[in-house]
Parts: C-alpha cells; sequence; structure tokens
C-alpha cells in the first residue's frame, strides 16, 4: 500500500513559482508512475503532467508546457512539480497519484492519490 503526501502550495503572485513535492512511503515507490493532477474550483479533475517510473518519460499538457516540469528522485521517494510564471488560471488543488506503468489521463486508472494541495495564483 502506497502512501503519497503532497506539500508546497500556497499562495502566490502571478508570474511566480511554487514547487510541490509528494513524498511517497510503503511499497516499492521505483515501481509507480506519477501523475500530477489539479481540480480547478467547479471544474473535473485534469492531468497537468506524468513521470515514468524510472523518470526517462515525461508528458506535459497543452495548458502548463514551457512553464511546469516534472521530475522524480526514487532514492528520495519523492516526485516534484516545480510550477513557473504561474497564473491566476492556474489556480487549483493539485493531487499525485501513482499507477503501477503507462501513461493516461485517465483519473479513474491511477490507484493511489494523495490528500491535495491548494494552489492559489494571484492577479
Amino acid at each position: 500500500q502506497v502512501q503519497l503526501v503532497e506539500s508546497g502550495g500556497g499562495l502566490v503572485q502571478a508570474g511566480g513559482p511554487l514547487k510541490l513535492s509528494c513524498a511517497a512511503s510503503g511499497g516499492t515507490v521505483s515501481s509507480y508512475a506519477v501523475a500530477w493532477f489539479r481540480q480547478p474550483p467547479g471544474k473535473e479533475r485534469e492531468i497537468v503532467s506524468y513521470i515514468s517510473r524510472s523518470g526517462g518519460t515525461t508528458v506535459t499538457a497543452d495548458s502548463v508546457k514551457g512553464r511546469f516540469t516534472v521530475s522524480r528522485d526514487n532514492a528520495q521517494h519523492t516526485a516534484y512539480l516545480q510550477m513557473n510564471s504561474l497564473k491566476p488560471d492556474d489556480t487549483a488543488v493539485y493531487y499525485c497519484a501513482a499507477k503501477l506503468s503507462g501513461y493516461t489521463s485517465d483519473p479513474n486508472r491511477y490507484t493511489y492519490w494523495g490528500q491535495g494541495a491548494q494552489v492559489t495564483v494571484s492577479s
């Protein structure tokens, strides 16, 4: 059983950076691919970025491409989402999620979820 805990959320001004962390425990963390999702107020959950088990493959949504970067450190059992040039439209609860392998944007295909981290971008 894998437990995921996000940290690093908060309030930031537009144009600023923020870095989210997703710390994992339980199981063999390097066996799981990790994705970051976000859910803006009143909207559905959407995928932001994905990183494979080894970190060799990443996928980033067009809406954040060039601004957000996903990475992971398997030795530290942690995945990261570096967010730069933040916009008010990036305001959402951000979740990390894990599944055994293979990219999908369908949140229902991810087995483990963190509790979420609020990111608020002020204009």
